[in-house]
């Protein structure tokens, strides 16, 4: 008889494994938007001052947009959370949606924001002043934020979760918004060449604004 109740044990433990690993996946990506919102908090502090010093539109722009992302970061954040306090898989893919469309909308407020910024930027010839804590900054987001998002797309292909995959996404973004950033103030600062940070800004629109059409669609897949 013992070895069929081996067998029966056996059978009702299979199903612990994924949801195992399941909660350390999620764990994981709870530790990662957590710290993507505690750095955004920082990021922009640190921007809308030194912008505000500096009276650059550039670096003010790029607080703005630190705090746009925070606001992404909190609403998945809660997201994440409902799921780990054992919400029922309804509520879980409720929460999912609004989310994911919620970051979708960021995405437009960004895009919007981008294209006005860099329009302005280059109506009025408005040059980035050069700022070392600007510089600084843009470089930390540029070796941070690529590899913080790339543990997020990882973690959201395990989970499924395409409003994780959307924020990371957004996360990238802010990485290319940094060496935007970066390349605006050092071309401006070295050859004066202002007109490189707005055009290169624009440049990005277009992908902005294809992902927030795709998460206000509501699309709940990863892929």
């Amino acid at each position: 008889m013992s070895p069929p109740a081996l067998h029966a044990d056996a059978d009702s433990a299979a199903p612990a494994a994924p949801a195992a690993a399941t909660q350390r996946w999620l764990r994981t990506a709870q530790w990662l938007v957590g710290a993507t919102m505690a750095y955004n908090a920082v990021e922009a502090i640190v921007a809308l001052w030194a912008g505000e010093v500096a009276e650059s539109i550039s670096l003010l722009g790029f607080g703005l947009d630190s705090g746009i992302e925070l606001a992404a970061a909190l609403a998945l954040f809660w997201r994440l959370s409902r799921e780990g306090s054992g919400a029922d898989e309804e509520a879980i893919e409720r929460s999912e949606r609004r989310v994911h469309r919620f970051i979708g909308g960021t995405f437009v407020a960004l895009a919007l924001y981008v294209g006005a910024s860099a329009g302005w930027t280059l109506y009025a010839r408005a040059a980035p002043e050069t700022s070392l804590p600007g510089i600084v900054l843009a470089l930390a987001s540029l070796v941070i934020m690529p590899a913080v998002a790339w543990a997020k797309l990882r973690t959201a292909e395990r989970l499924g979760s395409a409003a994780l995959r959307a924020e990371a996404k957004e996360t990238l973004a802010c990485a290319y918004l940094s060496a935007v950033l970066l390349l605006g103030l050092g071309a401006h600062a070295l050859l004066g060449w202002w007109w490189m940070d707005p055009l290169a800004a624009l440049a990005m629109v277009p992908w902005l604004l294809k992902e927030g059409r795709e998460g206000l669609a509501g699309e709940t897949h990863a892929h």
